[in-house]
Order: C-alpha cells, then structure tokens, then sequence
C-alpha cells in the first residue's frame, strides 16, 4: 500500500498558497509527491523564488514547475511585468533566431533560480480572433509560423538546462470558451484539426520537447471525451507524433474538469487515458482553494482505482519511469549558451502615424482579467501615467469588442494615439502603437515611442 501511495503521488503535481514550503506540503514530498507548481502569489522576488526552489529542492526528489511564457505571463516579474517578449510579439517579428535567444534567457535565469519545467511554448493556433484565454499567448494565426517559433523557442529553452512543456495538446486556439471556466468543444473535421492545430505539436516533437500539457477541450471528431480524459487524442500524440516524455493534464481544477467528472475521477480517467502527471491546487480558484484536500481526493481515487482494477498500476509505474527520465535529463549540464537578447522587444513593437505625445491623456478601455494573466495593460499604463498632462490622448485597447468604441474614440479626435496590445486585427486610426501583448518589455518599448525616447 505505502508503495502505491508513494506512485499515486508521484503522478501528481501541486499549487499551495504562501511563500513558503507548508508542513502539508513537506509532508506530501516525503510521501514521494511528483512536483510543485507555483504561482505569483508564492514569489515575491527572484532571491525568495531562489531560497524557496533550494527548500523544496532539498526536501526531495520533487520538480518546481512555473509558467514562463513572458509578455502577458509571468511568475517571477509578475510585479514588474515581464522582461521578454510574449509569443505574439515573437511571432509578429518573425525571427526564429530571436524566438531562441529570448527563450536561451529566459531557460538560464529560471535554471539559475530553480525552476526544472517551464510550462511553455504556448503552440496553440490562435485561429479564433474572438478566443477569451490563447489570444497573444500563442504565436499566431498560422499554423507554420506557430510551428517554427514553438520548435525554436523549446531548442533555446532546453538548451538552457529547462524542460519545455508545449501547451495545450492538441490545441485550444479554437475555442470561444475558456476552459478556466466551463468546457470548450471544437467542432471541426479531422483534416483541420491535423493541419491547422496538431501540425505545431508535432514540430516541438520533432525539436525535442520534454513535456506537453493536455487541453480541457472536446474534439468531437475524434472523442467526446475531453483531449485530458481522451485515450484516443493521447494515443496520437505517442504513436503518431511519437512523444515519449511527459505528459502532464491542464489544472484539474479548472472548471472544465472539476464540474464535469471532479478532480479525483479526472485524475483516474487522465492517468488512464495516458498522462503521466496530473495538475492541481491552482489559487485562481479561491472559493475552492484547498490544494492539501484536493491532493488528498486524487491520491485516494488513484489509489482506489488501481486496487479496485479500473486503472492498472503498470500506468502509475510507466508515469513514474518517464520521471525519472526526466529527472536524469535534468540533471545533465546544459548544451547551449545565453546570448542575451538585445533590442528584440524595441522590434516587436511598431507604430504608424505621428504617435509621440509629450503629456499624454491616459483612456484604458480596460477588459476582462485572464485568470492565466491577470492585469495586462497596468505596465504601459504606469509608465504613460507618470508623464500624463494635458497633451493627446492615448487609448489603450487589447479586444475586438473595443474596436467599435476605439473607431468612435478617433473620429471624434484623430489625433489620438491608439495603443493596441491585442492580436493582429485592423486598428482603426491613423496613428497607431502595436505592441502585440503586454509585458514589462513591450511596455518600455510603447512607451519610448510615444514619449520621444525613441523615433
């Protein structure tokens, strides 16, 4: 029984709340826990981010997992605001090169902290421009230029000593839901699905990737099962795309899966469909926040399907020898080398019209917080704020539903200076910033536009 407990939580990777390693949380690595994820609240500087890696490091065999994609989401700077490029603005400037060295930085500071898998590329294809959760998280709207970028940026992550997790297989870039939230379907036929989302899985497959995270969505022409529950979807990924590292589920405790078939029978039916790790105890939840209880369910039904036969402990053991795979990879010296990554956000962000305002009228349209990103545009709106004056106004907008608002906005005034941190649309106005998401590095690089630092 110890021995199944111990593999039981060995599949099982964790949030907690606090900056520092709880007694439950201490206790669960002892009985073998597979990893810990953490979130914002649990970072309040990279030295504390350092210290709390080193303590949960040394407690046990556990890996410290983090979502690093820069631009909108970021741990360690989720108070400053990220210092890299996100994917969109990655993808707007097309250079493979760049997407590299921004990823190499990114893989050295986060390995120099403690961190042992960033849950990123994002490879999703934003092909839905109207998508509440991906948007400019995902590289683009074409499934070759999210496929090019999403191979370059797990060969300069993992050349850095950290193993990349491409997300969300096979692909969440379509949906009009956010999985946060309730459950998603895509509706397409197999032919799309293959070329437009599955194509940018199988190039990190072939670049190498670690880890992949499954996606909270049903695809109805291959399961109604969601693609976490779907032995099918999971097939493809190992026998056809050939992936045999590790498979880890989206949050068990989104609402797609804790309102559907709960967490302990999510976790059964994931680990049974394929997935070698199972995610939990995410705080964006607060009103069930409990990650200790809800550790303690999946544990239990993991254990009680092996012994009641539902789920073969053969699955358990191959989860556990693929993390140990990983763990030895882990342990090896990196192979490639941080370059630095120079003026790539200056770049990425590009203006049309006269856009430079010396006391700016600062106007947020504001929007929706993602759970996944939380407040996006307070960077660039903090910056602009410490000029702000009497001059033209500057309107921040990120969502298609603002454009109606922003085309009344301009008309009104044409001089006004239309800051855009969403995905590629046609911006109204004749003087307009893209910055291609939010981030402390875009921010700076929108802001030295508008206020004359650079022409």
């Amino acid at each position: 029984m110890t021995e199944l407990r111990n593999l039981a939580h060995a599949a099982v990777v964790t949030g907690f709340a606090g900056t520092h390693v709880p007694d439950w949380l201490a206790r669960r690595i002892d009985d073998g826990l597979g990893g810990v994820c953490w979130f914002a609240q649990n970072v309040e500087d990279e030295d504390q981010a350092t210290a709390l890696a080193a303590d949960l490091h040394a407690r046990g065999q556990v890996l410290v997992m983090s979502d690093e994609e820069g631009g909108d989401v970021t741990r360690l700077d989720v108070r400053h605001g990220s210092p890299y490029p996100g994917h969109a603005a990655l993808g707007a400037l097309d250079d493979v090169d760049a997407t590299y060295a921004v990823a190499a930085a990114m893989g050295a500071r986060m390995r120099a902290v403690g961190v042992d898998v960033d849950l990123a590329p994002v490879v999703d294809v934003n092909a839905d421009p109207e998508n509440p959760v991906i948007g400019v998280r995902s590289f683009g709207a074409a499934p070759d230029l999210v496929a090019r970028h999403g191979a370059a940026f797990v060969s300069g992550l993992q050349g850095s000593g950290v193993a990349a997790c491409a997300k969300h297989f096979p692909g969440h870039g379509s949906t009009h839901t956010d999985s946060h939230l309730a459950l998603p379907t895509v509706a397409d036929p197999v032919e799309v699905l293959r070329d437009r989302d599955i194509a940018p899985f199988a190039a990190v497959v072939g670049a190498g990737v670690r880890c992949i995270m499954t996606a909270h969505v049903v695809f109805p022409a291959y399961d109604e099962r969601p693609a976490t529950l779907s032995p099918m979807l999971l097939g493809l990924l190992r026998e056809e795309l050939g992936f045999d590292g590790v498979v880890i589920t989206d949050a068990l405790d989104m609402k797609a899966i804790a309102d559907t078939v709960g967490h302990g029978e999510g976790a059964v039916l994931s680990v049974a469909a394929g997935a070698d790790l199972v995610c939990i105890g995410n705080p964006g939840f607060p009103e069930s926040y409990d990650a200790d209880r809800q550790l303690g369910v999946v544990v239990d039904a993991l254990v009680r399907a092996v012994e009641d036969g539902r789920l073969p402990g053969e699955r358990l053991e191959q989860a556990a020898a693929r993390l140990a795979d990983l763990t030895a990879w882990l342990a090896k010296e990196p192979t490639g080398r941080a370059t630095g990554i120079g003026d790539v956000a200056a770049r990425a962000v590009t203006a049309r019209g006269d856009v430079r305002v010396e006391r700016p009228r600062v106007l947020d349209l504001g929007g929706a917080v993602n759970i996944a990103a939380g407040d996006r545009e307070r960077h660039l709106r903090d910056l602009l704020e410490q000029r702000a004056g009497e001059g033209r106004t500057v309107v921040l907008a990120r969502y298609p539903n603002q454009l109606p608002q922003v085309s009344r906005l301009v008309a009104e005034r044409p001089d006004t200076v239309v800051v855009w941190s969403g995905i590629d649309v046609d911006v109204p106005g004749d003087n307009v910033v893209l910055t291609h998401g939010g981030g402390r590095a875009v921010a700076e690089a929108a802001a030295d536009l508008i206020l004359g630092a650079r022409r």
